[in-house]
């Protein structure tokens, strides 16, 4: 599997056609929004392997928590799972694995080893709809924005302290940034936060969205002096946006994903970014459903 997403970052990464490598990197996205909380590792697989997915779990934790099964003949979709077990202070490693190493750590012994993540291992998932059974009571399956627009922009409005940002809305005939929909402007001298203005036109879910799109821009790239480095960074926040407009139910249709900008980056420098994504992403949501 490791092989099998290297190498879908390197053709990624090579993708000369910008119109391709924007659909590559929506396609992407889309099932990121739907499972936020993975890393992109993971949802790249479930994209490779089943990207209409919406909701994944082992084959035992649907018949045991949900009553539902696993349709005969369906594939499992593979993913990493973390290893979770008592590891070494110094070196990190498994009792098993720690007589292996160099480690001479003798201070603590390993029945009293604090639990830590040591590695990861292949996992077999289905979707849920490779599985029948009873429904499943109180749970979305395609999308968290369950509240109406208006919920949803005060929800974000309230997440602003928790993200370090001040958010001013500005009434259409006060609006002085010409044709921008939403701008962050400065650094309080005073708290350190980042002040963000935002058009208040007639359309809840499109201020809602410029508000996400003005956090991930003051997230990622705000104090990035390099203009070069200043451009790729609107993709991530345009890329971040996006997710956290899909996952809470807000029109997305408007993202525009300019990759050319990505264009000369190395595999690894684009992992950066997808993880940066993925990151920025769950602290905006984690912010507004604290709320």
């Amino acid at each position: 599997m490791h092989d099998s997403l290297e190498a879908w970052v390197e053709q990624f990464a090579e993708l000369s056609d910008e119109a391709r490598a924007s659909a590559e990197l929506q396609e992407w996205l889309d099932v990121q929004s739907r499972f936020h909380d993975y890393s992109y590792r993971n949802t790249l697989l479930i994209k490779r392997q089943c990207p209409k997915a919406t909701k994944v779990a082992g084959y035992n934790t649907w018949r045991n928590e949900f009553d539902r099964h696993v349709t005969e003949g369906e594939s499992a979709i593979w993913i990493w799972a973390p290893i979770i077990t008592t590891k070494c202070p110094e070196c990190g490693n498994s009792p098993s694995y720690h007589g292996n190493t160099d480690c001479e750590y003798d201070d603590t012994p390993p029945e009293e080893w604090s639990e830590g993540l040591v590695g990861f291992k292949p996992v077999p998932v289905f979707d849920v709809s490779q599985t029948e059974g009873e429904p499943l009571p109180g749970l979305d399956t395609t999308a968290h924005g369950d509240g109406s627009e208006d919920e949803i922009l005060n929800a974000l409005l309230e997440a602003a302290p928790e993200l370090g940002v001040r958010v001013n809305l500005v009434p259409p005939e006060e609006w002085a940034h010409g044709d921008a929909a939403g701008v962050c402007t400065e650094r309080s001298t005073y708290d350190c936060s980042l002040f963000v203005e935002v058009k208040d036109v007639d359309n809840d879910a499109q201020v809602a969205s410029v508000i996400a799109h003005e956090y991930a821009h003051a997230l990622l790239h705000f104090d990035i002096d390099d203009v070069d480095e200043r451009e790729k960074r609107e993709v991530e926040a345009e890329s971040t946006a996006y997710v956290v407009s899909q996952y809470f139910g807000l029109d997305a249709s408007n993202s525009a994903f300019y990759v050319a900008a990505w264009d000369g980056d190395p595999a690894e420098t684009i992992q950066k970014r997808l993880q940066r994504i993925v990151d920025t992403a769950q602290e905006i949501i984690a912010a507004i459903e604290q709320n």
